[in-house]
């Protein structure tokens, strides 16, 4: 595209020397003679002739091949979901980087349901809900992929779910024609509201092929293994002889066949169509267009404030990592105020997440408030509190500025900068997240599974563990447990059996003897058959390990791809 547009300037401009040498020319031949007609007028403009439709189609190839990389994952996977058409055809016009990455910015923003806030809650509400998805509906393709995947990730949690993960025996209700019969694994997903939709919307999916991958239905008699079986699986009528399981096959959407209430459900067949086609399109924009883009704020400067900060990368999508942040300070360092028998302590937190050329990508802005009973203070200032922020980025380089501010004691300020490397995450190449130690770790409750609480991941607490640096091993006592996670990305499936065919093994190895001191190894059909992500998440107690320096290894391999990789940290037992 840059060079059609350098020919086209110079195009420009020799078409203007050439006019100006004609005009020259017709003056100096005035004064002595009468000018000759000019015949340039007559002339068609090369930059405004009608282009062919040849050129049209090699133009609209060019523009096409230029869509790529990220920006084709951002189109086609990120944001598939919830772009409108308009959206999209925009989206593929645009001729340069600069202008989609202005494009991309605008469309979180458009979609930010609190402008003025530095953070935009709909794009991390948005990035968490696929990655929950790639973590729990992943059946031979990624989670997003899926229709449970598109619903989790278009409209969230539902209110209630009705599940049968083994199928089995199913007494039909009335309006499904009553009965008793045998179904395959199938789930329902009731919604109270969903906007633009309606009220109480059930949303059923149905495993027929019993691999994990649960696909969208309007037909509710797709679920009943017996369907094509004569003789079984009848309905009320059916078994009274008052219809013939022939019937169901009359060629509208669902082949529940006649019943009591068959005449009121055939009246309902089209609002179920019109239900599919309001679900699987995309949402509209509810939020007014912004006039500015967020407020970056300039980093503070003061007396040290000691604090130390750990990041984490865990896979969202082909194009988008999660980069949670962790914040460690010491009790002893901030300042506490008493008031009615509690110790108070709060601390402002500043962060600024920026491109090597200085653009803002990222901003947060929080207070955390550290609370003790004034009798139990000085006993608890040898703890540590720690803050935690997850940020969707784009893989590439970053500057991460972070300072902090004591409330308490305004002249108190600490101040972190360092580079911030976001991992790409190719497709096909097995790889993993961030191996994330931690002294607990907990499933949180069926409430909050897919929340944006503090520390959750998944479905799956975690708090890291925050060295002094990057590299230095983190510290656990004996009485405490250890707690590892990690997610492996990109095994490979099996055509054949739709199941991944993966070892995984751990281990901690005492670093001065290199001594292995605990080893396991567990088959990946056991941390989830039909996923190509799994997710390795372990609790050991540390009561018998010696003081000593000591190191947690995960290796992974691919039975199928015949790759393998492994990743490490170190931890030390006071």
């Amino acid at each position: 595209m840059s060079n059609r547009r350098s020919f086209l300037a110079v195009a420009m401009v020799c078409g203007l020397i050439s006019i100006s040498s004609h005009r020259l020319h017709a003056q100096s031949a005035s004064s002595n003679a009468q000018a000759q007609p000019s015949t340039a007028q007559d002339e068609p403009d090369p930059l405004k002739r009608e282009r062919s439709d040849k050129e049209k189609f090699a133009a609209d190839r060019l523009r096409r091949q230029e869509l790529k990389g990220a920006y084709k994952t951002w189109l086609d996977q990120d944001v598939a979901y919830i772009i409108s058409d308009e959206e999209r055809k925009a989206f593929k016009n645009l001729s340069n980087d600069e202008e989609r990455d202005a494009f991309i910015e605008t469309f979180w923003l458009r979609r930010n349901p609190n402008p003025d806030s530095p953070e935009n809650e709909f794009r991390e509400e948005h990035y968490r809900r696929i990655a929950y998805a790639n973590e729990h509906f992943a059946a031979g393709k990624p989670g997003w992929k899926t229709d449970r995947g598109h619903i989790y990730i278009a409209f969230g949690k539902p209110d209630s779910i009705d599940s049968h993960p083994s199928g089995g025996a199913y007494q039909r209700p009335i309006d499904e024609g009553g009965g008793s019969t045998s179904t395959f694994p199938f789930e329902v997903w009731h919604y109270r509201y969903l906007e633009g939709i309606g009220d109480n919307i059930d949303i059923e999916f149905v495993d027929t092929c019993q691999c994990g991958d649960y696909h969208f239905t309007i037909d509710r008699g797709e679920k009943d293994a017996l369907l094509r079986v004569p003789g079984m699986g009848l309905t009320q009528w059916e078994s009274m002889g008052m219809a013939k399981k022939a019937d169901r096959f009359h060629g509208g959407p669902e082949t529940l066949g006649t019943g009591p209430l068959a005449s009121s459900q055939q009246s309902k067949e089209f609002d179920r169509l019109e239900l599919a086609a309001k679900l699987f399109a995309p949402p509209p924009v509810k939020f007014k267009d912004l006039e500015s883009a967020m407020t970056s704020h300039s980093i503070l400067n003061g007396p040290p404030f000691p604090f130390d900060v750990r990041t984490d990368f865990v896979k969202v999508t082909d194009s988008m990592v999660l980069v949670p942040i962790t914040l460690q300070l010491r009790n002893r360092d901030i300042t506490f105020e008493t008031k009615n028998g509690v110790s108070r302590g709060v601390v402002n937190i500043l962060g600024k997440v920026t491109t090597i050329t200085h653009r803002v990508v990222q901003t947060f802005e929080d207070t955390v408030e550290v609370e003790q009973p004034a009798e139990l203070l000085e006993k608890s200032l040898d703890r540590k509190s720690i803050y935690w922020k997850a940020l969707p980025l784009l893989p590439g380089s970053y500057r991460l500025d972070i300072a902090i501010k004591d409330v308490h004691n305004p002249d108190h300020v600490g101040v972190f900068g360092r580079s911030l490397e976001v991992p790409k995450f190719y497709d096909e190449k097995l790889a993993t997240s961030s191996l994330i130690l931690a002294d607990q770790m907990a499933v949180v409750d069926s409430h909050s599974i897919g929340g944006t609480g503090n520390c959750v991941i998944g479905n799956t607490k975690i708090c890291p563990r925050v060295g002094q640096t990057p590299t230095t091993p983190v510290s656990f006592t004996r009485n405490q447990q250890l707690n590892f996670w990690m997610q492996v990305y990109n095994l490979q499936i099996n055509d054949a059996t739709k199941s991944n065919n993966a070892k995984v093994t751990y281990q901690i190895v005492d670093t001065a003897t290199n001594n292995v001191i605990f080893e396991k190894q567990l088959d990946s059909k056991d941390l989830g058959e039909h996923s190509d992500q799994l997710t390795v998440e372990k609790s050991l107690p540390i009561a018998g390990l010696q003081p000593g320096k000591y190191q947690v290894t995960i290796k992974v391999n691919d039975e199928i791809s015949k790759q393998e990789i492994a990743k490490s940290a170190p931890f030390v037992v006071e």
